[in-house]
């Protein structure tokens, strides 16, 4: 078994989205290549609901696949196919916009105003882009749990984890999307597939993953005593590492443990051309989805199913 050195560590970024959403972008356009077939991961956490109540209304996706994970608060959500539906806590849905739909979320928090979530986009292949739209709308309960001997705790939402399978099927990346909390102080070896390429965000506590070259944490500047000071923040909320080859990685969560997403998945390895909502092959049918959006007839029917 080798373990996977960690190649990047990086903090996600402040930023305005939607109608107006504060969030944090974990991981965009710049990472491409890095994280193929996943394009975007948002992390949306606030306790403050005008930071997300004006939400995201009607938008249009074409060519990928949008994974929406909520972790306490609501969201209610609609299509131009008539699905409409509600996300609460624990909640996953994920949406194969596949030739086209046009959609809104629109997130209500709980009653103490929090709201906390994320949403990851997958990239399609060339031959899946123009495939029939398809929901997978999963309730927390659905979620398999599993608790394994160290007390680390384990949500299995997409791909499996030592033979135990989530509910999310019928992906062609063939994701592993998992929610992992460890206890604190206790070092742990998870599975990998060598195939895969993928990440770890971590959201809550803080660790350390084994093999890193010497990483540095992020250059912050905090306040003390009245003056500015630069330090490193050593890996934590809001952490994103990406890793190199191996079949394990290798974490000892710190004081407080850590909670993070560990999602990976096949590489397309396929040229991308992007466009805000709508990501393709080519510039052709970029520029062909974008004009069939401003003529009216960018929802397809009668599509193939795969």
């Amino acid at each position: 078994m080798t373990i996977r050195p960690v190649k990047t560590i990086t903090k996600s970024k402040s930023t305005i989205e939607g109608a107006g959403v504060n969030l944090h972008r974990v991981f965009g356009y710049d990472e491409l290549n890095l994280l193929d077939p996943f394009l975007m991961m948002d992390d949306f956490s606030s306790d403050n609901p005008r930071d997300y109540l004006n939400g995201f209304p009607w938008h249009p996706h074409r060519g990928i696949e949008t994974i929406t994970y909520i972790l306490k608060g609501t969201i209610d959500h609609a299509d131009s196919l008539g699905n409409k539906g509600e996300l609460s806590d624990g909640d996953i849905q994920w949406m194969t916009a596949g030739s086209g739909i046009i959609h809104q979320e629109m997130p209500k928090g709980n009653q103490k105003g929090e709201m906390h979530g994320f949403q990851l986009w997958a990239n399609l292949p060339s031959d899946k882009k123009m495939t029939k739209p398809r929901y997978q709308d999963i309730k927390s309960e659905a979620i398999k749990e599993i608790r394994d001997d160290d007390g680390a705790s384990i949500k299995i939402i997409a791909g499996n984890y030592r033979g135990y399978f989530g509910p999310v099927d019928g992906i062609s990346t063939e994701p592993n999307y998992l929610d992992i909390t460890i206890p604190p102080l206790i070092s742990k070896r998870i599975p990998f597939d060598t195939r895969r390429q993928g990440f770890a965000y971590i959201f809550e506590g803080n660790a350390n993953f084994s093999n890193s070259s010497k990483p540095m944490g992020i250059q912050i500047e905090k306040e003390f005593n009245g003056e500015e000071i630069k330090l490193r923040d050593m890996t934590g909320n809001r952490t994103l590492l990406t890793f190199d080859s191996g079949d394990e990685i290798q974490v000892k969560s710190g004081e407080s443990g850590v909670r993070f997403l560990l999602i990976s998945g096949l590489p397309i390895k396929e040229p991308v051309a992007w466009h805000g909502p709508i990501v393709m092959n080519t510039k052709e049918e970029l520029n062909q989805a974008i004009q069939e959006l401003n003529n009216g007839n960018f929802i397809k029917t009668n599509m193939n199913e795969s």
